[in-house]
């Protein structure tokens, strides 16, 4: 599944807001890690006032979870992370975890991307958290 991840690769002009009006704009880039093993995902945007820098190891599929790929994240602030990928048939990707996930849908041309995150404070009710969209850059 992790080839399935090839569409990402790139660099990416990244526009959103948050539901609480925050304005989100910066670069997301994706790129193999040596041995095409992992897909590493840097994450550079402004969140309002906020700076965030977050690189994110994407790969190791889960055996005892139907092959759904890890992925690991770490941000500028010392946070960690855990979140679950996988695709269906169309070609979209769902991101989960405990306590967020997304749907991201690569446009067909491979130049757009649109992602919809949701927040849940107990694993079991969701709610809208922020709206991205992703430009190709080169």
């Amino acid at each position: 599944m992790i080839e399935r991840l090839e569409p990402l690769v790139g660099r990416w002009r990244s526009s959103g807001r948050a539901v609480d009006g925050v304005q989100i704009a910066g670069t997301d880039a994706y790129e193999w890690f040596p041995g095409g093993g992992f897909l590493v995902h840097h994450v550079d945007v402004q969140m309002g006032e906020d700076r965030v820098q977050v690189i994110e190891m994407i790969g190791d599929p889960d055996p005892t979870d139907g092959g759904r790929l890890r992925m690991r994240a770490f941000d500028d602030q010392g946070g960690y992370g855990e979140m679950r990928a996988s695709v269906d048939d169309a070609g979209v990707w769902t991101f989960a975890g405990d306590t967020m996930r997304t749907t991201l849908t690569i446009d067909p041309d491979g130049k757009t991307m649109a992602a919809k995150w949701e927040r849940s404070p107990d694993g079991a009710t969701w709610v809208d958290w922020m709206d991205m969209e992703f430009a190709r850059e080169a």
